[in-house]
């Protein structure tokens, strides 16, 4: 199942350059945090307020701004960044072969959170 999530006005103002719709998809437990949902389609906008691309960093925040119920933001984040144990697939390519989360988000994109913690 696939939820559209528009730009919250409040988070991020679009710009007159349109918008950009990625996919996030969370396995490995995290969808949990999502509404348990997998696969979520993400439109943020193109340029942001300073004139520059939404990079992952923005992404982190909008979605644990905008798609995320779950109020234990500490099973997701942790200063500011994922936490570890969390590996981010940037198109099946791990992120940090892209820059992180100073990777500049493109049309299309498809941006995959996987948890690797397990109980035990």
């Amino acid at each position: 199942m696939t939820t559209d999530t528009e730009i919250n006005p409040e988070s991020a103002r679009p710009e007159a350059h349109g918008s950009l719709s990625v996919t996030v998809e969370f396995t490995g437990g995290l969808e949990m945090l999502f509404s348990n949902e997998r696969k979520h389609s993400v439109t943020l906008p193109a340029r942001l307020s300073d004139g520059g691309r939404p990079s992952i960093s923005f992404l982190l925040e909008y979605l644990v701004k905008n798609v995320m119920k779950d109020e234990r933001k500490e099973l997701f984040m942790l200063e500011d960044n994922v936490r570890p144990g969390i590996l981010v697939l940037i198109n099946d390519a791990d992120w940090e072969l892209e820059g992180e989360e100073k990777y500049e988000l493109q049309p299309a994109d498809n941006i995959v959170f996987v948890s690797t913690l397990h109980g035990g």
